[in-house]
């Protein structure tokens, strides 16, 4: 349900924070607590300011002391505070708290929530800019089970104050849509930037979770994400479920194939495959300090013209089938996606990529919008420790890799360069009987119900597509 005020009516025209604030407090069965450690001391105050604040908060936590902080909710197993383990363990705490101090008995129609956040803000030396979780574990009726939404939010403003002043914002933002919009969490997304101006802060990570959001595929919320700008990649596990970029990333060795996955097919599970067995042999790196990232442009996902979702989440299901982390990003040009994983490591990261792919890599017409071109890409794209690996390509009954791939007289002398300084490797241990299967060419014959396309897919995954009828499977095969 979505809550309203007795006689009120859906505001038509944007509400400003104290609006929101007051609508919130003036409803009387509105009642919980704010809890918010390190930097995220706002959100509470906006509900003191707008007035008729003592019906609607119960109780308001400024756990600012560490020592005093653990003695309430714990230490955190990695020692750390700005944590989604460290928001989840706020978030029930309090809400267990409330519980045990308010009769049900006498307060009937009451509808209890606990927000809270933890937060770091920019740090003196201006080397961290800041990031923080916040989140509301709340009810829209008095008997109902409890539903969640979390967030982690990432500053891109240098100065504190201001990042305080986004935080209260959000925060007030994520409660009023909590009540007022949890029937429409795309619109619920966008209403968090409200009075925020959508460059100084970033969400990259959003989950619902609960009855009310029963139906609610959190993939489809991350890739919303990235469609409305508000960051530039988003990642999910193997369950489904969306996970920080950042905390998957951290001081991590990357593995990271980029394709199309429409769908996954042979090709794509070798090209894995002989990727980690060649970095195993490394024994600076296991499987605790690397992870392996299967990565979807957002321009790869809008390659028919428009976003088709269910087309999304077919290969979305495939992957997580596989145990696959995958990553959905806004990176076009790979040394973006270079770049990108630079702010969370300094490990080694290796791009798995086909022939056509390193192609344009080296096409400069690739890199006209930057003003140093193809020089200051590749500065990005080649930072000390990244490696290509090359998976061949069949052109004409011949065998195309790195010592065979043309590129143009003003590239030549620089593409040798790399290859002589072991940054592109071939993948030499490829099966050859795979490299005629083409995503392209098996997705018409899914979709025509040719027979034979399961021969170019793992077994598990043509038993999916068969199961669940994907990309446009219409009936199985007899």
């Amino acid at each position: 349900m979505v809550v309203k005020l007795k006689g009120d009516k859906e505001f038509e025209n944007l509400l400003s924070t104290k609006d929101k604030s007051l609508r919130i407090n003036l409803n009387e069965n509105i009642y919980g607590t704010f809890s918010e450690i390190g930097a995220g001391q706002e959100v509470a105050r906006h509900f003191f300011r707008a007035g008729g604040a003592s019906g609607t908060i119960a109780k308001t936590m400024s756990a600012y002391d560490k020592g005093f902080s653990d003695a309430i909710y714990g230490i955190e197993n990695d020692l750390r505070y700005v944590t989604q383990s460290r928001l989840t363990k706020m978030l029930n705490h309090e809400i267990n708290l409330l519980e045990s101090r308010v009769d049900r008995s006498v307060h009937t129609e009451k509808m209890f929530f606990s927000f809270a956040n933890t937060v770091a803000t920019i740090d003196f030396a201006k080397k961290y800019k800041g990031h923080g979780w916040m989140g509301i574990k709340f009810q829209t009726e008095s008997n109902s089970e409890y539903s969640e939404i979390k967030l982690h939010v990432r500053f891109r403003l240098p100065e504190v104050k201001a990042q305080q002043e986004i935080l209260g914002l959000m925060g007030v933002n994520l409660i009023y849509g909590a009540y007022y919009k949890h029937n429409k969490p795309r619109s619920l997304i966008k209403y968090l930037y409200d009075h925020v101006d959508p460059t100084t802060v970033e969400i990259d990570t959003i989950n619902f979770s609960g009855p009310l959001f029963k139906d609610v595929d959190n993939r489809l919320l991350s890739l919303e994400l990235i469609k409305n700008g508000m960051t530039q990649a988003v990642m999910f596990g193997p369950d489904g479920k969306n996970i920080l970029p950042a905390a998957e990333l951290y001081k991590k060795n990357i593995l990271t194939i980029r394709g199309s996955f429409r769908p996954v097919t042979k090709v794509n599970e070798d090209m894995y495959e002989k990727s980690l067995k060649m970095i195993m042999k490394d024994k600076e790196l296991n499987e605790k300090n690397t992870i392996s990232i299967f990565e979807i442009t957002l321009s790869n996902l809008t390659a028919q013209g428009k976003l088709d979702e269910q087309d999304f989440l077919d290969r979305a299901k495939l992957l997580c089938s596989m145990g696959k982390t995958v990553m959905i990003t806004n990176f076009q040009e790979y040394y973006k996606l270079s770049e990108y994983f630079s702010k969370y490591t300094d490990k080694k990261v290796f791009l798995t990529m086909g022939v056509d792919n390193l192609i344009k890599v080296f096409d400069e017409s690739y890199y006209t919008k930057l003003d140093g071109g193809i020089l200051e890409a590749f500065s990005k794209l080649f930072t000390k420790n990244i490696t290509i690996f090359l998976y061949p390509m069949l052109r004409k009954n011949k065998i195309i890799n790195s010592s065979k791939l043309i590129v143009s007289k003003s590239m030549k002398n620089l593409y040798k360069y790399f290859i002589k300084n072991t940054r592109i490797i071939d993948i030499s241990d490829y099966n050859q009987s795979y490299l005629s299967i083409f995503s392209s060419d098996v997705l018409k014959k899914i979709q025509s119900n040719e027979k034979g396309w399961e021969n170019s897919l793992p077994e598990n995954v043509s038993d999916l597509i068969k199961e669940k009828k994907l990309f446009g499977l219409k009936e199985l095969q007899r």
